[in-house]
């Protein structure tokens, strides 16, 4: 989160599914569950990949 607490909001989901798992370890196949990894990087809109081959001026993406 831009706000800096995506690592607090992250460790509750972390503590939600294991309370979720210890009681119903059926629901789950035996795996305890875990939330996907927080992003490094995040856009609204992504920049696009420029490659070092196509740099021509010809080739660039008008914004």
């Amino acid at each position: 989160m831009h706000d800096g607490t995506a690592v607090y909001i992250q460790a509750r989901r972390i503590a939600t599914l294991h309370a979720a798992f210890q009681a119903h370890p059926e629901r789950f196949r035996g795996r305890r569950p875990y939330p996907p990894a927080l992003p490094t990087k995040v856009w609204i809109n992504q920049p696009p990949v420029i490659s070092e081959t196509d740099t021509s001026p010809q080739n660039a993406q008008v914004a």
